[in-house]
């Protein structure tokens, strides 16, 4: 259980995020509407998680499977839940069993995986899930993520190949520091330009989910709408000691 006044610091810190979102959209002319900032909880309680809900926000980003079933259960329905980065196939299913209130995964990198989600959908009978393609702008070996080359095809696959998916746009993770540079952000939106043009999309509808603690506002400046605020917001993450 979180101190109060830590509790207290969270839920300003959110504040603080959501008015530094709304003033990198305003100065390039952008509805700060249509930018969501997501708190991302990897490591942090619920009780966390909790005082913020209780500040009026909805939307939440969890990392890992397991932290996200564990969690959602114990908060409330109307939570807006987003699994952000790579989702391995085989937990598909267990992530949508557990998370009945998910609403978007943030990290489709596969038509294996997006085949697993579609048919977990269909099977457990639930409305269609938002899915982002998630590409590898920054070309590290490490990233999980397609290449560019290929979003248009893994894109054209969730669309017309996967009737329980909503192809609903793209994300890209920042590098190990947790930044990205302007052309990683410049390479998503060209990759969105060109999905948008092969799948006859507009752009005004397309999400784009890229930024984190460190570059949130670039991000938004270059025509991020899903930021992805951790550290910023809940402190520095607390990994458990490895045993010695």
């Amino acid at each position: 259980m979180a101190a109060p006044a830590v509790e207290a610091t969270v839920a300003t810190a959110l504040r603080s995020v959501i008015l530094r979102a709304r003033k990198a959209a305003e100065q390039v002319g952008r509805d700060p509407e249509r930018v969501r900032v997501l708190p991302v909880s990897k490591t942090k309680p619920v009780s966390l998680i909790r005082q913020i809900y209780d500040a009026g926000h909805r939307c939440f980003g969890e990392n890992y499977v397991q932290e996200i079933i564990d969690k959602a259960p114990q908060l409330p329905e109307d939570i807006e839940w987003h699994f952000v980065g790579h989702l391995q196939s085989n937990k598909a299913k267990t992530l949508l069993t557990g998370v009945p209130n998910l609403a978007m995964v943030h990290g489709v990198d596969g038509e294996k995986v997006a085949n697993h989600l579609d048919r977990a959908v269909s099977n457990l009978g639930r409305h269609p899930l938002k899915v982002l393609v998630q590409v590898n702008t920054s070309g590290e070996v490490s990233k999980s993520g397609i290449e560019p080359s290929s979003v248009v095809e893994l894109a054209r696959h969730v669309k017309q190949h996967c009737p329980n998916l909503v192809f609903s746009g793209l994300m890209t993770i920042g590098m190990p520091d947790y930044t990205s540079t302007p052309d990683n952000f410049r390479t998503l939106s060209n990759c969105r330009a060109d999905v948008c043009k092969a799948l006859g999309m507009a752009e005004d509808q397309f999400e784009l989910s890229m930024g984190m603690s460190g570059d949130f506002e670039l991000a938004i400046e270059m025509g991020s709408t899903n930021v992805r605020v951790g550290s910023t917001i809940f402190g520095p993450r607390e990994y458990p000691k490895k045993a010695t």
